[in-house]
């Protein structure tokens, strides 16, 4: 078998990719070894958070502005976002009703103030509320929160219906979607890539002969890499995530916070989802990290979580139904992954960062550079270039 393209992993930004190539005339082969959106893509909680996360910041305004260079993507996202069911003709559940981040002391309103003036440099649309605005806007939120950044693109998406909604559309265009087809094999021939792919049976694997490849395995996207002979510093993160019983409708935005892990949204249902980046504990077998288990609960994280989540107090009052784990991928310098592979023409890689929220921009910008296009964006400093010196061959 041949294809202009393989792209190696079925979650949302595999099938958005996918999707892109194909509608721009190359051919698509998609390769998911289990189901489409099984892993990270069903496992997060569909937050739309464009402004810069606690994490890109809580050690300083030094790290925003390291972490601030891929604001042009976050930017960029807020519109793909607003465009995407009339673009894939489905809806996907989104939902933008604005984001809060919250502040409970003088020093978490300094670091909103400074990460606003450096949001808003970058192009996103911040607004800082305090007082009379602040609880007109969120009268649900403790009075122990005397200021909040609010971001009026924020809100949320359903991960498992924006996944398939994007294989559909892929399909639509021309693409071939296979699951329970592994990757096991990665070798260099003239003009592309020949690709090993096992099916779920024991039978020899079949060979695909593809022009380029896309790797977009999330936390897997390092061991296929290393099947080319490529060495990627993706780093597994295990997260937990909480949801309570049904309330009236309260939480109007998307939560999160200046001084701790959160990020808290309610459902159309009225569930609250409850996360933020708090750890799961990744499960080991032989002294390996087993990707394919899921994370195990830690219960200080749960703890945590929900003492983080009493910023608004009526959820003091919700019983926990579920709580439940899931995995991301993280680059060590927090910047996404996003080109070609050095010294392996042909093959590119993109994970990290909040490949969620950003995968619908992720997958336009990829589609571009494969097509030998100039990006909407400039994605140079993203590029796997700046991890060359891991890969000798």
């Amino acid at each position: 078998m041949t294809s202009d393209v393989v792209v190696v992993g079925g979650g949302l930004l595999g099938v958005a990719a996918a999707y892109h190539l194909a509608a721009a005339g190359a051919s698509v082969l998609l390769l998911e070894r289990d189901q489409l959106g099984l892993h990270a893509s069903g496992q997060n909680a569909g937050s739309l958070h464009f402004q810069l996360e606690y994490r890109m910041f809580e050690h300083g305004m030094a790290q925003a502005e390291h972490n601030a260079r891929a604001l042009p993507l976050h930017v960029d996202a807020a519109r793909a976002w607003g465009e995407l069911e009339e673009r894939l003709g489905a809806s996907a559940g989104v939902a933008r009703t604005g984001g809060l981040m919250l502040a409970e002391t003088r020093d978490q309103v300094r670091a909103l103030e400074l990460k606003a003036e450096l949001e808003t440099r970058y192009g996103l649309p911040v607004e800082l509320l305090d007082g009379e605005a602040l609880r007109t806007a969120a009268p649900y939120l403790s009075s122990r929160v005397i200021a909040a950044a609010l971001c009026r693109a924020e809100g949320k998406a359903d991960p498992r219906r924006a996944t398939y909604a994007y294989a559909l559309a892929a399909r639509r265009q021309g693409a071939v979607v296979r699951t329970g087809a592994s990757v096991v094999g990665l070798r260099p021939r003239p003009g592309g890539w020949r690709v090993a792919v096992a099916g779920p049976g024991a039978g020899r694997p079949e060979e695909v002969l593809a022009g380029q490849v896309l790797i977009a395995a999330g936390v897997w996207t390092g061991e296929v890499a290393q099947l080319a002979d490529v060495r990627l510093p993706v780093v597994p993160a295990a997260l937990t995530m909480s949801v309570t019983e049904r309330a009236r409708p309260f939480v109007m935005h998307l939560v999160q916070h200046a001084g701790r892990r959160l990020s808290m949204k309610q459902t159309a249902e009225g569930n609250v989802l409850i996360g933020g980046g708090w750890p799961s504990r990744l499960v080991a077998r032989d002294g390996r990290v087993d990707l394919s288990a899921s994370p195990r609960p830690r219960l200080d994280s749960i703890k945590g979580n929900a003492a983080a989540a009493l910023v608004a107090p009526e959820v003091a009052s919700l019983r926990l139904l579920r709580v439940w784990t899931g995995t991301t991928s993280l680059l060590p310098d927090q910047v996404p992954l996003l080109g070609e592979v050095p010294r392996r023409p042909g093959l590119y890689a993109a994970t990290g960062g909040s490949a969620f929220t950003l995968g619908p921009t992720y997958a336009r910008l990829l589609a571009q550079l494969m097509a030998g296009e100039r990006p909407d964006l400039p994605v140079a400093e993203y590029s796997p270039a700046r991890f060359g010196h891991l890969t000798f061959a």
